[in-house]
């Protein structure tokens, strides 16, 4: 495994990835500081390993992955995994099977606890701190890819921060697959910083649970409480800062063209009016409704940000203070 992880080192720090790195990111000089980095990574390793288990669910046949965060026994996991089952097995890196209690799901933000029987104490991992993740940090990631197999450990994936948003969700170049789901992420401290949901669109755009949505939903976890809607697509989450329009392109067009406005959303509040083009946000040049969104996914509902217009002949400027998807539609 470590011979693995040492060329899974050596081609994230020589830029051999599917995605360009951002300009953030933290730079290794020389070989030294590789050196340094892949010892780091590698204690971070054989801390976490232990705690980092496999879920199989009997009722529903779906399998995951997961880790032990308290000494009682409480596991983290994505909410997709343990849908529709009441109990889950709990599979440790060593082949010791045992029976865990679903507790809590928010379904919205892709999260879930599992309960262990509290007949003796577990070894557990600290919660980190998502918020404070930054484009380009670092991060380590585990889970069990294509279930439990005795022959090997849980694989090893090492890579960076690509991005952050909606809501409390990450998006980085560590690369899932199935059996992953529901495995933690690291920071390289060893401290659970978030818990892998889905994959994106290329294997090097991979979304994360932020651990922060687990702090903020926690006691509600615990309760046994399920709740939100399931829905693989970050874009999609009620914490997804939004503007308050429906999107529009004409060919030839660059641009977002404001087809509608959503009565008592931000946009509407700001004068935005059907048929405007949007041409940038905080001075980003926008060509397609992709870009709007994915410039959107890295604000937080309650952000101001200023959007240039195309109004006829007339160019302008709108500050918008961005709004919960939840909150907007809630109120319809």
């Amino acid at each position: 495994m470590m011979t693995s992880l040492r060329h899974g080192l050596l081609a994230a720090l020589l830029g051999v990835t599917l995605v360009a790195q951002p300009a953030s990111a933290q730079q290794v000089a020389d070989l030294d500081a590789l050196l340094k980095l892949e010892a780091k990574v590698k204690a971070v390793v054989q801390r976490v390993l232990p705690s980092t288990v496999a879920l199989l669910s009997d009722s529903s046949g779906a399998s995951g992955s997961g880790v032990v965060v308290s000494k009682e026994g409480l596991v983290l996991t994505a909410a997709h995994v343990i849908q529709g089952a009441d109990e889950i097995l709990v599979i440790f890196p060593n082949g010791k099977q045992v029976k865990g209690k679903v507790l809590g799901a928010n379904y919205s933000r892709d999260i879930a606890m599992v309960q262990l029987p509290q007949d003796r104490e577990w070894s557990a991992l600290e919660l980190g701190d998502s918020k404070s993740l930054e484009a380009g940090d670092w991060v380590v990631s585990l889970g069990h890819s294509t279930g439990f197999d005795a022959n090997r450990p849980p694989p090893v994936r090492f890579g960076r921060v690509v991005s952050k948003g909606p809501g409390t969700f990450l998006t980085t170049d560590c690369t899932l697959i199935g059996g992953d789901s529901g495995g933690p992420m690291f920071d390289l401290q060893g401290r659970v910083i978030g818990i892998h949901s889905s994959i994106g669109r290329s294997l090097a755009n991979n979304n994360h649970a932020g651990i922060d949505g687990f702090r903020q939903d926690w006691q509600r976890l615990l309760d046994g409480e399920a709740w939100g809607t399931l829905s693989l697509n970050p874009f999609a989450n009620p914490d997804m800062p939004v503007l308050g329009i429906g999107m529009g392109s004409a060919r030839g067009q660059r641009g977002v063209i404001v087809d509608s406005v959503v009565q008592a959303s931000p946009a509407a509040a700001a004068g935005v009016r059907t048929g405007d083009l949007i041409k940038n946000l905080d001075g980003r040049e926008i060509q397609r409704g992709g870009e709007l969104l994915q410039l959107l996914a890295k604000r937080q509902a309650g952000d101001k940000v200023q959007l240039g217009l195309q109004r006829g002949r007339q160019s302008l400027v709108v500050e918008v203070e961005l709004m919960k998807r939840s909150e907007l539609f809630k109120s319809k």
